[in-house]
C-alpha cells in the first residue's frame, strides 16, 4: 500500500514541501493529497487528519506520521539515500536540518514563502542579515566540503529537501546569499520536482488572506506570476 502525503497550498506551504519533495526526489512513491488553507485558521479541520490540526501529514496505513521532521525520520528508517551514506556527511546534514526546523526564526517570519512573486523589502533588518549571513555560511560550507552539487555531495537528500523552501525565498525575495551559494540554489530550482511544485503553485487561483497580508507588510510585489 503506498503512503498518503497530506500536504497544503504549493505557493505558501514551505513546511508541505520538504517531505514532498524528499519522496519525490527519492521516487518514494505516494498518493498527494491536498488539503488547502480555506481559511485564515485550518486547526479545526486539519485535525481531522492530523494530530496537530497542521501540514504536512504522512498516512502510512493506520499509522499517521506528522510533522515534516517526523515524517523525514520515518522515512529514513525505511528507505534508502534519505540521509548521505557518508559519516561525515550524514552527521553535517542531519545538524543542519535540526538547525533549519528550529532556527532561521527571522528569515521565516519576513520573508514567507510565496512561490510565485518577487518582492522588493522595504529593508532588511539585522536579524534577517544574520539569517542570511548564516545560510551562506552553511551552504558553502557543505559544498565545499562534499563537493556538491548538492549540500551533502552528489545525491540529493533530505538536507536539501529541507533546505529548499529557502531557495524559493531567495529569489522571491532578492536575498543575496553569494555566488557559491546561489550556485546551489539554481540547482535546486531546476530540480524537475521542484519545477513540478512551482508549475503548481503557479496554476493555484486560490489566494489565502493571511498570507497574502504578511506579504504585503514587509515589502512590495513588483512581480506576480500566478495564476489570476
Amino acid at each position: 500500500m503506498a503512503y498518503t502525503l497530506i500536504t497544503a497550498n504549493r505557493n505558501y506551504s514551505s513546511w508541505s514541501l520538504r517531505p514532498w519533495l524528499l519522496m519525490k526526489g527519492l521516487g518514494i512513491d505516494f498518493v498527494d493529497r491536498i488539503e488547502p488553507f480555506a481559511a485564515p485558521v485550518n486547526y479545526s479541520a486539519f485535525r481531522s487528519f492530523s494530530p496537530t490540526g497542521q501540514v504536512p501529514a504522512l498516512i502510512d496505513g493506520d499509522r499517521t506520521v506528522w510533522d515534516s521532521l517526523g515524517i523525514l525520520l520515518y522515512l529514513a528508517d525505511r528507505h534508502a539515500g534519505v540521509w548521505p551514506a557518508d559519516a561525515d556527511a550524514r552527521a553535517f546534514a542531519q545538524c543542519a536540518v535540526a538547525e533549519m526546523h528550529s532556527g532561521f526564526s527571522a528569515l521565516r517570519s519576513t520573508c514567507t514563502m510565496n512561490v510565485g512573486v518577487r518582492v522588493e523589502l522595504n529593508l532588511i533588518e539585522p536579524a534577517l542579515n544574520k539569517d542570511i549571513a548564516r545560510l551562506r555560511e552553511l551552504w558553502e560550507q557543505g559544498l565545499a566540503r562534499f563537493g556538491g552539487p548538492y549540500l551533502a555531495g552528489a545525491d540529493f537528500s533530505a538536507l536539501d529537501a529541507f533546505y529548499a523552501p529557502v531557495a524559493f525565498r531567495v529569489r522571491s525575495y532578492g536575498l543575496d546569499v553569494g555566488p557559491i551559494a546561489r550556485g546551489w540554489v539554481e540547482t535546486m530550482l531546476a530540480h524537475p520536482a521542484m519545477r513540478e511544485w512551482e508549475q503548481a503553485a503557479l496554476a493555484e487561483t486560490w489566494r489565502e488572506e493571511g498570507h497574502e497580508a504578511e506579504l504585503t507588510a514587509v515589502g512590495r510585489v513588483v512581480e506576480d506570476y500566478r495564476a489570476a
